[in-house]
């Protein structure tokens, strides 16, 4: 394991697309840090600019230049957050418009050239990070620095799932967990154990809808996890408001998360949209799969929530 010395106070976030960079920067500020942030060209929220101390854009491309920023810039220790539109690498015109460095075309030459290697998210993922390392960049987690974005196990909103939505988390629990593993995507929607929609290269929020077009009547189940043995310095599960209001507008009602190992962004505003459109969400453990003491377990937690609530709205003790 890496040794962090104690004192050291900045850090360098590569920030793709959503909330995530975001969020991560203000806690990074928040925790004192000193923020210096290369922006993915077309991802990166410019907000960032007046979060971070240092804030630039360059396209994916610019990995040898990029080393070179931080080194510039002190940085020994940085973080990648957010998406990357991983459809954008297929595109014919991909190399002309990012300007890829020397530096950049070492590192992937394998990948899209020489075909020794392939195409998976923790293959090129893993690449990028060793790219910065060579260069005396370590890159660590970001829940290293804000683990208080990862979810808990516990039943997140006031409804708990049906017996049958239960047998149809772990149905696609399993599932998901297999399609990790292949390092194909992290969520599936099922409906009455039939598997309506796998992630792929599209991302959940898609999947999602397209679950939603194959099943009119809704009422559908989400399943999201970590890879077997997640790298939780890249990739990492994550949902927030964006995708409970893809649910509702896709018809889906369940969404079952891996606690511990799945970061969960605005979560006050993402649990009340849920609770107001009775949503369910949960985070779960592996042990938790197939459990029959669960349903039972997250119906009590969920009475004992609304008899709070009941008599927090009555003003009784």
């Amino acid at each position: 394991m890496t040794q962090i010395p104690n004192d050291f106070k900045r850090v360098g976030l590569v920030a793709g697309w959503g909330r995530y960079p975001v969020i991560l920067a203000k806690a990074l500020k928040k925790a004192g840090y000193e923020v210096v942030c290369m922006g993915v060209r077309d991802h990166a929220d410019p907000v960032l600019a007046e979060i971070c101390d240092v804030f630039v854009v360059r396209g994916l491309g610019k990995f040898g230049w990029a080393t070179k920023f931080f080194r510039r810039h002190g940085v020994r220790y940085a973080t990648l957050a957010g998406k990357i539109h991983k459809i954008r690498l297929f595109d014919p015109l991909f190399i002309w418009r990012q300007f890829p460095d020397f530096y950049t075309i070492k590192v992937f030459a394998p990948f899209f050239l020489a075909r020794k290697s392939d195409c998976k998210d923790d293959s090129l993922l893993d690449a990028v990070c060793r790219a910065f390392e060579n260069r005396g960049v370590t890159m660590l987690p970001g829940t290293f620095f804000a683990p208080e974005l990862l979810v808990e196990r516990r039943l997140i909103t006031k409804r708990a799932p049906t017996a049958a939505q239960l047998q149809d988390v772990f149905f696609g629990w399993n599932l998901a967990r297999e399609m990790g593993r292949l390092d194909v995507g992290q969520s599936v929607s099922v409906k009455n154990r039939a598997v309506l929609a796998v992630e792929a290269i599209e991302g959940t929020d898609e999947a999602i809808r397209r679950a939603g077009k194959l099943c009119k009547s809704g009422n559908f189940t989400v399943v999201k996890v970590a890879k077997p043995n997640q790298d939780m310095r890249f990739d990492v599960p994550t949902f927030g408001i964006g995708t409970i209001k893809t649910m509702v507008e896709a018809g889906a009602s369940v969404l079952a998360v891996e606690a511990r190992k799945t970061l969960f962004l605005d979560a006050e505003e993402a649990i009340a949209y849920a609770d107001k459109h009775r949503i369910s969400i949960v985070a779960l453990l592996e042990e938790d799969i197939g459990d029959p003491a669960l349903e039972s377990e997250l119906t009590a937690f969920a009475n004992r929530r609304l008899a709070v609530g009941f008599a927090s709205s009555t003003g009784s003790e």
